[in-house]
């Protein structure tokens, strides 16, 4: 069934639909993303939802120097055995290398974020994910290697949901930087800037199988509500409070 609803999403943005032989059941030897492995987005009515609201995303620039770019974000950050990398807000500008790094991804790694398995990652849809408001839609990616040639190494991203004050997050870390830290560099970063944004409550859709990030979310955050359906968990949370 999930499957068949990602089918739909993907259609109804303008997605080609990618035949993958991994079955919804079956995942066990499958875990990637953040630093450990990331959170997807659940295929359901609500990404159908979503899907009709990014039809009607602007696709305007947002470069640096645009008011709406949240320079304050940006920051270098260093990993556990001393790799330095910059975290910043994604641009509009980023979609090319959005496609670039879904091509570095392992299929364990991209079946994680994105509960589906696909050739590349559609150029409507870098797009989309590299266009966002900053407020309600917002992403934060990592950078390693020169400032001239950097390489996209990361992505956090979180999206609004129909629940006031509640918005869905989802992480991806390319392979190579799994188990290094960034993850939690990146949960913290991206929390942060939604709680200065209004944003009291994040979900997340995990498959059951992710231990590291299940992991993840309960050392760091306030578990608020905990579900499990068709091998997915739910999980709502909020924020620690930073200490004083």
């Amino acid at each position: 069934m999930p499957g068949v609803i990602v089918k739909k999403v993907r259609r109804l943005i303008g997605a080609p639909v990618a035949r993958h032989p991994l079955k919804w059941g079956r995942r066990a030897s499958m875990i990637p993303a953040i630093g450990l492995v990331g959170a997807g987005s659940r295929p359901g009515r609500g990404q159908v939802d979503q899907a009709h609201r990014w039809r009607r995303v602007r696709l305007e620039s947002c470069a640096v120097g645009d008011p709406l770019y949240p320079g304050e974000l940006e920051r270098d950050v260093i990993l556990k055995e001393g790799t330095r990398l910059r975290l910043r807000p994604i641009r509009p500008e980023d979609a090319p290398r959005l496609i670039d790094f879904y091509d570095r991804l392992s299929q364990h790694t991209a079946y994680q974020r994105f509960f589906t398995i696909m050739k590349r990652l559609p150029p409507d849809w870098a797009r989309l994910l590299a266009t966002v408001d900053y407020q309600r839609r917002l992403a934060i990616v990592a950078e390693a290697g020169p400032a001239a040639a950097p390489e996209l190494v990361a992505v956090a991203r979180y999206e609004p949901t129909d629940e006031p004050e509640t918005a869905e997050v989802a992480f991806v870390v390319q392979d190579g930087f799994q188990g290094r830290g960034l993850g939690v560099l990146l949960l913290h970063h991206l929390l942060d800037a939604g709680y200065a944004r209004g944003i009291r409550r994040f979900r997340a859709y995990v498959l059951a199988d992710n231990a590291r990030m299940l992991d993840l979310i309960a050392r760091f955050t306030l578990i608020r509500e905990r579900s499990l359906d068709a091998g997915v968990a739910s999980l709502l949370f909020e924020r620690r409070p930073v200490a004083d």
